[in-house]
């Protein structure tokens, strides 16, 4: 009995080890910069997160590669620890000159270097990491504003753009305008909206052409960082409800005129030779 319960237990420690594996086996591996690797450049790290449409998953890793005698990989909390190079609150701190960094949980993971001068000059990273895309499907990509791109408009432009559409979970906007002027900030609340508040931001995009995706219920709020351009109305509120799911109707039984049938079944009857 007891050879037994071993057994069992090794078979099933061998298929949750087989589960945690195949979850992670699609998994993939990104060299943060590519070969600019993780150094004080501006800008770069904006726009490799963005290249390609890079979709970070649960389980894929980011690898830092630079010199640990004068740098380091912060990972900070949120996102104005992240604008402003906020390194009294670290979540991990890594300083090994090759670090592999696993992404094992959904949302905004931030990442600074220590080197306060560095950081201001553009050397920090932000990505957003979804579940498995078999959980949250690619939906519906919109271009922000369609023709007109994000860009000043009218005051009221964007409101009526929003509200002409139906925004679902796993839906898309790309925001395409002219990144020396503009950019893209992601904010958390309708004061901050209102307000024009850029200064705790959920995400910030800068590369000109960023395409954002719907991960969550509820209202999402866009603005630019440019006081005078968001006052003047370049803002967008998303609404963004549940995924469609496909209306399937009820398959009925075609009707049957059994009066036919009965009439038939008379007329046959009634030439039907008598015995």
């Amino acid at each position: 009995m007891a050879t037994r319960t071993k057994i069992l237990s090794l078979v099933f420690a061998m298929m949750m080890s087989f589960t945690v594996l195949s979850g992670y086996c699609s998994a993939k591996i990104y060299k943060v910069g590519d070969s600019e690797r993780w150094t004080a450049k501006d800008d770069v790290y904006y726009a490799w997160a963005e290249r390609d449409y890079k979709e970070f998953h649960v389980g894929d890793s980011l690898v830092f590669e630079y010199d640990h005698n004068i740098n380091d990989v912060t990972q900070v909390s949120g996102g104005l620890e992240y604008e402003f190079c906020d390194l009294s609150s670290p979540r991990a701190v890594y300083n090994t000159g090759h670090d592999i960094v696993t992404l094992t949980e959904p949302g905004f993971h931030y990442f600074i270097t220590s080197n306060q001068e560095q950081c201001v000059l553009g050397q920090k990273l932000e990505v957003l990491v979804v579940q498995d895309p078999q959980i949250l499907p690619v939906g519906e990509t919109y271009k922000v504003g369609d023709s007109e791109g994000w860009k000043v408009y009218d005051s009221d432009f964007y409101n009526k753009w929003s509200e002409e559409k139906q925004f679902h979970l796993g839906d898309s906007l790309i925001f395409e305008y002219a990144n020396e002027v503009n950019d893209v900030y992601e904010i958390s609340g309708d004061l901050e909206f209102m307000t024009c508040d850029p200064t705790s931001p959920v995400a910030v995009h800068k590369t000109g052409r960023d395409l954002v995706r719907l991960t969550e219920l509820g209202v999402h709020y866009f603005i630019t960082s440019n006081s005078g351009s968001c006052e003047a109305g370049l803002k967008l509120r998303a609404m963004v409800g549940p995924q469609q799911k496909a209306v399937t109707y009820p398959k009925f039984p075609k009707k049957v005129d059994f009066s036919a049938m009965e009439r038939l079944n008379n007329w046959l009857k009634a030439f039907k030779p008598q015995h």
